[in-house]
């Protein structure tokens, strides 16, 4: 390696350090450009922008910082391990005050662990310079051992076309930038808190800011815990916020109080934690230190069992984690605070604490909530209207039970309601009511010693359904009765097809088929007037056990020839094997159901009805 009198740039450290530290330190893309973010951010940068080509094979990062001249440049970006906050530039920055970010002074390595060029332009106070570090120059001179130090390569200063801070070009790329724009902003967004107007700090991401906004959580956040401002400033931006409070933000450390700040949230649905742009989970409370994520996931660290933890989500800011005056305790990647640590452990038994005053408060809020869905079915709430107040008491547990189950389908737990009703008449019926409080959400197998009695269950379950279907008869009997209108009586028996067939319980209306038809006897409909058009609308069309059934209603009063109505139907036959044909589907059964009010009048005896 040529001797340094011949270079412009010099980096100055044990290149056998590097590997130990490890180039490939940083574990994927959004970890390593958060590096160069919270580097822009220490250059009291307004803006830093992002840009990625539409290839994946280049990313350009570009501040308006106060830049960096040539000793700049090779006495702090380029010396390996460099710290700031002990050099005499001070922990806050000269034009903003911010509290700084970087301490180790190794975050730019995290450059080579996404590409193997890293170009690096800088201008401060109008000197423009630049220079290009080469991963596979380094790795030579550290598989040489000849060397402890590495000189990069200049940049023709024709080639700086900045008028202020830093930019940086990744080239030659390790790794595939598989990530979409969305799910990228989402990243960024989530790993900063001091992005927007009010820190004068902006960050744009392929010509687009990143907003706090982008995280895309606050407008799923159901119920809400609040340590200090950040986390008022959340609670601001929910949308279906339906529970919030606040809470001491006080940590005690030895002899020491210090305070955190954010939110932890719960969901209505488990699922919405499910990030359908970076197809990770959300569920998880990140932590936060001087404005920058330092944890992914504080949550995982409690072992918490009870069913509640899969609604979670929080944010949780611990600036007393990094202070300038103590020894630094996030492991070297600044991706995890050191275990063993007085003040993380401090705060670990903070947030278990608070946690288990959450899950109480979230059973409560759940309870009451699944009672109120539970009344939006009507047929719930008029059996809850005839408990006694002891019973509702009960059923309100019941409904609170089933509410906090993470079942996200609206028809699963609205078969699971109905289910837990059969139960609490079974039970109530024997005076056995006191069995359902052994009914835990975190101990579901117990049903089934609660549930032990089938028979019962079943009997409920049949005298429920007997009762249901007669109330079903007597609403026909009154409509025939009252000679309704063919529309209403068609209505009620489309709805409960199993009156024309126990066998057609889950029919499928097939709207698109039956607009067909009409569409196929339009020419039989030429000449008549609109209220005579409409009566002749009075088909219905439906698919069951792998037939398609056409059904005709008449009114109960009218009385009608067997001739005339079968050359309706025979329209309505050839319109429907059209349609069928159409669709491929030619060899598939039709049936036709007429339901008249009335004998034919040509019906004289038995054999003409067989006939």
């Amino acid at each position: 390696m040529a001797s340094s009198k011949n270079h412009k740039y010099k980096m100055a450290l044990s290149l056998n350090v590097l590997n130990h530290l490890g180039i490939g330190l940083y574990s994927n893309v959004p970890a390593v450009l958060s590096e160069v973010v919270a580097n822009a951010w220490d250059a009291d940068a307004e803006r830093v922008s992002i840009d990625i080509d539409s290839k994946g094979d280049k990313i350009i990062i570009q501040d308006d910082g106060q830049g960096m001249g040539v000793e700049d440049a090779n006495q702090r970006y380029l010396l390996v391990g460099y710290e700031r906050r002990k050099a005499g530039d001070g922990a806050r920055t000269t034009r903003f005050g911010r509290p700084v970010m970087g301490r180790k002074g190794i975050g730019k390595l995290s450059l080579f662990s996404i590409a193997r060029i890293v170009e690096v332009h800088s201008v401060k106070k109008n000197e423009r310079h630049g220079f290009k570090m080469d991963l596979d120059q380094i790795e030579k001179a550290i598989r040489d051992g000849g060397e402890d130090s590495y000189f990069p390569d200049p940049v023709d200063d024709a080639k700086i076309l900045l008028d202020k801070g830093t930019k940086i070009i990744l080239t030659n790329m390790r790794r595939r930038l598989t990530h979409t724009s969305a799910a990228l902003r989402r990243r960024l967004a989530r790993r900063f808190s001091v992005i927007g107007k009010g820190h004068h700090f902006g960050v744009v991401l392929d010509g687009s800011p990143v907003r706090i906004e982008d995280r895309g959580y606050y407008d799923k956040l159901q119920y809400m815990w609040i340590f200090g401002d950040n986390g008022l400033r959340a609670k601001a931006m929910t949308s279906i916020l339906e529970y919030s409070t606040k809470r001491s933000s006080a940590v005690v450390v030895g002899e020491t109080t210090f305070h955190i700040d954010g939110w932890i949230g719960t969901v209505e649905k488990s699922g919405q934690l499910k990030d359908s742009d970076t197809n990770e989970s959300m569920n998880k409370i990140v932590l936060m230190v001087r404005g920058k994520l330092a944890q992914e996931d504080i949550l995982e660290e409690f072992a918490e069992g009870g069913l509640y933890t899969k609604y979670v989500i929080g944010e949780i800011h611990a600036d007393f984690l990094d202070r300038d005056e103590e020894e630094d305790i996030a492991i070297t990647s600044r991706q995890r605070i050191i275990e063993e640590s007085p003040r993380y452990q401090a705060l670990k038994s903070k947030l278990r604490d608070e946690m288990k005053l959450i899950q109480g408060e979230w059973t409560k809020q759940r309870n009451e909530g699944g009672r109120k869905k539970a009344l939006e079915i009507p047929q719930i709430k008029k059996w809850e209207g005839q408990l006694n107040s002891d019973h509702k008491k009960a059923a309100t547990k019941l409904f609170g039970r089933i509410n906090q189950l993470p079942i996200d389908d609206p028809s699963e737990k609205r078969k699971l309601l109905i289910s837990g009703i059969l139960a609490f008449e079974s039970f109530r019926l024997r005076n056995l009511l006191h069995r359902l409080d052994k009914v835990s959400v975190e101990n579901l197998p117990v049903l089934e010693e609660v549930f032990i009695q089938l028979d019962d269950l079943e009997a409920s379950a049949y005298y429920q359904i007997a009762k249901d279907r007669l109330e079903v008869i007597q609403k026909l009997t009154s409509l025939v009765d009252d000679n309704a209108k063919e529309k209403a009586i068609q209505e009620h028996l489309f709805n409960h097809l199993w009156l024309l067939d126990p066998s057609w319980e889950r029919a499928t209306h097939t709207e698109r088929m039956e607009t067909q038809i009409n569409k196929a006897l339009e020419g039989t409909y030429q000449g008549l007037s609109e209220e005579q058009r409409a009566a002749r609308l009075d088909i219905y069309y439906a698919t069951t056990a792998g037939k398609h059934v056409i059904i005709e209603l008449k009114r109960a009063s009218r009385s009608l020839n067997s001739s005339e109505v079968l050359a309706q139907i025979g329209k309505y036959l050839d319109a429907a094997q059209k349609v069928l044909e159409s669709l491929g589907k030619g060899n598939e059964p039709i049936e036709f159901v007429c339901v008249i009010g009335r004998t034919f009048q040509d019906w004289n005896n038995m054999e003409e009805r067989k006939s």
